[in-house]
């Protein structure tokens, strides 16, 4: 954990100084699936290799570090700083490679890329060679992100996050795949009488999407292919609905194939479904290794998915220098337009991770209206506005981005929450001002001990 924390202040320098360095070789690489590129040139803006290609493979690595190596000594360039786009994972083995072998990596943002682009030589044209010299500009401006390396658990927790994402994609398109598809096309009269998350609504899918055996089955065959234990009054109205409209159906014509789809398609979303299920137990294992987990759990609002997600994001609290970082991370932020006379309304940026911004503002909805310290905290908050048009909507918002901030200084502070932290104005800890530790404030952030499994 000491390299990083070495990395974080090299970083911090490194945006201060390189505008006016003398002494910095800055190597923009463009990243591909397959073949690098990469373009050396001074702070000045002198380019001393214009295009240098090398595969991705580890002896394409110990090229490039070979190159630049030699075109530092040979120009007298003590300091080297690697500099990437993120595309996709491609990325990612090229940036450990070099940050393993104690060089100083860092990323720029697609978006300052794609907007810094046509600012080379006014022209909106983009091949690898500009890439490269577009990347190193953004640089040597000091416009560069931190290149974060985690550790293994934060890595993990990650990778699952990340997992559970796609496998709750998959799920919903299968489901509506079964809604829009099969049910909507061959018998339209079940979608009114069935909810799609619950068994019984797979198990019409799977055993009852023709409407024809739908008539012809009793009530107990009926109720054995759903695998219903008992009926309730409800469902016995519902079933008998679809028994009387089953002979009517205005759906199409009803073949093999689709009682083979409904079938694989009803199998295989039960299969995710299990998935999703094995994964967030990993999750939950993963976040006990982690003593910051408690303490997000301890503010109210926040369940294990939302604690799970913001410890992943957030991962180091002491990489931040201060709350308005954490707020663009998740899209937070207040950007207004103005010029001259022209005052436009400041609204949120959404440019940062928008289901994490989602689940703040559901554990906003939630917190506002059950938990009395919130409760009381909203309430004072409208107070005044309250026929205000969508003035609610708005406070919930700024009411989430409170609760991340909380989140982020609970986990700097290592405390539980406080209702404290609601009736006064919040100032966390900033980076490199902390005298309890003797790495310019920035704490060794590990799993806790008593929680490894």
């Amino acid at each position: 954990m000491e390299r990083e924390v070495k990395r974080l202040e090299e970083f911090r320098r490194l945006r201060k100084e390189i505008r006016s360095s003398q002494d910095h070789l800055v190597v923009g690489i463009d990243i591909s699936k397959d073949v690098h590129n990469a373009l050396m040139r001074t702070v000045s803006g002198k380019t001393l290799y214009r295009r240098l290609t090398f595969n991705n493979t580890r002896e394409g690595f110990e090229t490039l570090v070979l190159q630049v190596e030699a075109v530092g000594v040979q120009h007298g360039l003590k300091e080297v700083v690697f500099g990437m786009e993120p595309t996709a994972n491609y990325h990612k083995p090229l940036g450990e490679f070099l940050i393993n072998q104690e060089h100083q990596v860092v990323l720029v943002s697609p978006e300052a890329a794609k907007q810094n682009r046509s600012l080379l030589d006014g022209r909106w044209n983009k091949h690898d060679g500009k890439d490269c010299a577009n990347v190193a500009d953004l640089i040597c401006q000091g416009k560069c992100l931190y290149y974060e390396y985690p550790s293994s658990e934060l890595r993990d927790l990650r990778n699952l996050l990340s997992l559970n994402r796609k496998l709750k994609k998959l799920e919903q398109g299968l489901r509506l795949r079964i809604r829009n598809h099969l049910v909507a096309q061959y018998f339209p009269e079940l979608d009114q009488y069935c909810h799609w998350g619950a068994n019984e609504g797979l198990a019409m899918v799977r055993w009852c999407l023709d409407p024809a055996v739908m008539a012809a089955l009793s009530d107990i065959e009926l109720m054995k292919r759903l695998g219903t234990e008992g009926k309730t009054i409800a469902q016995r109205r519902r079933l008998s609905a679809l028994k009387e409209k089953a002979p009517s159906s205005i759906g199409c014509q009803f073949g093999s194939s689709v009682q083979f789809e409904g079938q694989s398609v009803v199998k295989l979303l039960k299969e995710v479904r299990q998935g999703v299920s094995d994964t967030q137990e990993q999750i939950e294992q993963v976040c006990q290794k982690f003593k910051e987990y408690s303490f997000l759990l301890s503010i109210p609002g926040f369940g294990p998915t939302l604690s799970a997600m913001v410890l992943g994001a957030i991962g180091n609290p002491w990489r931040f220098q201060n709350g308005a970082q954490v707020l663009k991370m998740v899209g937070l932020d207040l950007s207004a337009s103005q010029s001259g006379k022209s005052q436009g309304a400041p609204i949120v940026s959404k440019k940062g991770k928008a289901e994490i911004r989602y689940a703040l503002y559901q554990a906003a909805m939630v917190a506002s209206s059950r938990d009395k310290h919130f409760v009381a905290y909203f309430t004072e908050q409208l107070r005044g506005r309250e026929k205000e048009k969508g003035i609610k909507t708005k406070k919930r918002v700024k009411l989430a981005a409170k609760m991340l901030m909380i989140a982020w200084t609970l986990m700097k502070k290592q405390e539980r929450f406080d209702p404290k932290y609601l009736s006064t104005q919040i100032e966390p800890i900033a980076a490199g001002k902390s005298a309890k530790n003797g790495n310019g404030g920035i704490p060794q952030v590990q799993p806790s001990a008593n929680h490894r499994l």
